[in-house]
């Protein structure tokens, strides 16, 4: 399962999604594996354990640390890759995840 964690307002989140499901088709990902989880305050952030806008979650565990979160955070997520500070997750990093923890169909 792979669930996509935003609030809204957050100005990387939906950049981030369209990477995301762009990937859908390529890598023949159903679509009800993909679940898009609205964290609309600091109390659901805390008892989801949000690690802030955006998250995708691959099976529990963060698509960019590897790690089941723990602890929350109610904040727009920055990222380095490269060496780059961002706060949109890349198309490429996402596939790449994707398919190294199986969430893709073998092809």
């Amino acid at each position: 399962m792979i669930q996509f964690q935003y609030f809204d307002g957050c100005p990387n989140a939906q950049t981030t999604l369209d990477n995301l499901l762009s990937l859908r088709e390529e890598l023949g990902i159903p679509e009800s594996s993909i679940e898009l989880v609205e964290v609309p305050d600091p109390a659901q952030a805390e008892e989801q354990r949000f690690q802030g806008s955006p998250t995708i979650l691959v099976d529990g565990r963060d698509i960019t640390t590897g790690e089941i979160p723990s602890g929350f955070n109610y904040t727009c997520r920055v990222y380095s890759f490269g060496g780059e500070s961002t706060g949109v997750i890349p198309r490429d990093f996402i596939r790449a995840r994707l398919i190294e923890w199986g969430a893709a169909p073998d092809r």
